[in-house]
């Protein structure tokens, strides 16, 4: 599903216009943006979590060339479902 689609769909099921759903849509992509880059984790009660997920630094390979190359430690983004909306995929998904 695109994010025209999720705007579309929630236009349909409201039955307000796209133009503000679009907006709406784009203002929470934003704000959940610029919390995950400000370090600060958001929670969606019977969603899920938008987290931020620290990566320790390791020794990589450069294939082509033959060398080592060491990858710096690194965070994130990560999205962890609560444990209600896992249960409503296991049941609806078959």
């Amino acid at each position: 599903m695109t994010k025209a689609e999720i705007v579309a769909e929630i236009a349909q099921r409201t039955g307000l216009e796209k133009v503000n759903i679009q907006a709406t849509v784009e203002t929470f992509m934003e704000v959940i943006k610029d919390s995950l880059g400000k370090g600060n984790n958001v929670y969606l009660r019977g969603f899920g979590s938008f987290i931020i997920k620290r990566r320790a630094e390791k020794t990589g390979r450069n294939i082509s060339k033959g060398t080592t190359v060491i990858i710096p430690a690194h965070n994130i983004p990560s999205f962890k479902p609560s444990k209600t909306f896992m249960n409503e995929i296991k049941v609806n998904v078959k």
